[in-house]
């Protein structure tokens, strides 16, 4: 018994932007990105939002639009649960969860949402199966729990709203999307075997994002202040100072920007990724030569290349989406499962590892059995 996956969908925005466009806004061009990304094109959410990206893919894991994967038709009425795995809402209140809970009529589901980076699809899926397995009929005390039997996943980002389109180490790394998954509690299957994830500190602030909050405050340190709402929020220098950008936000850089240090991402992303994979399989009793395919997140090709060699696995035994995509944060890993489903490379019966690694930092992996 355990929670299976029984669909999955995708949705990419409708523009699409290739390497050497990006020499309009930036020095690069197409060999420059393509040689150290392993990215092509990208794509870019212009009218699209979060909901509308995130919605349409629901809609082909539930099986009501052709185009994902679907066991079969999931009706609003049987989903339990919402999770949106996601750093760019489309408001703070109501959740990211809430909205596609709304646009899907999912009248039945609770709804909330998970920000882990680019880890948050795996996040979510074990928070996902956590609920599930805790409602199940085989565990004690389960009859005092809200009944999860089948969950909608999703990770869906606009990532490139973020971007400083100025930074070329940056900016050509970015795209936006969305990808979903539908679980289901199952007495027969085995589903999900197991699940390892783990944060660490990012004391160097390698990749950042700062939030800036601009309605006006009436207060000062001494209490009600009209003449304060005028002024900037006192908490903002300090909010900088955390996170090592106050010297670039006085410089006049954008504040609410992601900003990344290459170099150290990629060392803790390598070895993150390895890390989780074995750690995964070593709780679910598993060895690699077990697995039929390895889903990572699409962050950079170089990463996926020197997990491979480390792991001692031709590059074809993982799904590479990245370089239509580029990267797209917590859309990243539920879009390549989708395209390895469409693509026929995960069959029944196939253990198959999902990994990701991310911005705070987090990394994490599960292993399923399809």
């Amino acid at each position: 018994m355990g929670t299976t996956i029984i669909g999955c969908g995708k949705r990419l925005p409708q523009l699409e932007v290739e390497n050497d466009a990006l020499k309009a806004l930036v020095d690069t061009n197409d060999e420059w990105i393509s040689t150290r990304t392993g990215i092509k094109t990208r794509r870019i959410a212009v009218a699209e939002t979060n909901t509308d990206l995130g919605e349409a893919a629901a809609r082909q894991a539930l099986g009501w639009e052709a185009g994902g994967f679907a066991e079969r038709r999931v009706e609003a009425a049987e989903i339990d649960l919402v999770i949106c795995a996601t750093i760019t809402p489309d408001a703070v209140t109501p959740s990211q969860a809430g909205l596609l809970r709304r646009r899907l009529g999912l009248d039945n589901a609770i709804a909330f949402d998970v920000n882990a980076a680019c880890s948050g699809f795996v996040y979510g899926l074990t928070v996902a199966e956590s609920l599930m397995a805790a409602s199940s009929p085989a565990t004690a005390g389960a009859q005092g729990r809200n009944p999860v039997k089948r969950a909608l996943v999703v990770g869906a980002e606009r990532l490139t709203r973020l971007t400083n389109w100025a930074d070329r180490n940056t900016c050509v790394l970015f795209g936006d999307g969305a990808g979903a998954a539908v679980l289901e509690w199952s007495e027969e299957r085995a589903g999900m075997l197991s699940s390892f994830i783990v944060n660490e500190d990012d004391v160097t602030n390698a990749l950042t994002c700062a939030m800036g909050y601009d309605a006006p405050q009436p207060f000062d340190a001494e209490g009600v202040s009209p003449e304060a709402a005028a002024t900037v929020d006192p908490g903002l220098p300090r909010i900088d100072a955390e996170l090592g950008i106050d010297e670039a936000v006085r410089a006049g850089e954008l504040r609410q920007a992601l900003r990344m240090d290459g170099p150290k991402v990629f060392k803790f992303a390598a070895e993150a990724m390895t890390v989780a994979i074995s750690r995964a399989l070593e709780r679910a009793g598993l060895e690699l030569d077990d697995v039929a395919c390895i889903v990572p997140h699409q962050a950079n090709e170089r990463i996926i290349k020197y997990a491979a060699k480390k792991l001692g696995r031709p590059m074809d035994f993982f799904q590479l989406s990245i370089a239509n995509a580029g990267n797209s944060s917590a859309a990243s890993v539920p879009m390549a499962l989708s395209d390895a489903y469409a693509s026929g490379r995960i069959e029944r019966g196939d253990k198959v590892v999902l990994v990701a690694f991310g911005g705070g930092f987090t990394s994490g992996a599960v292993v399923f059995e399809a």
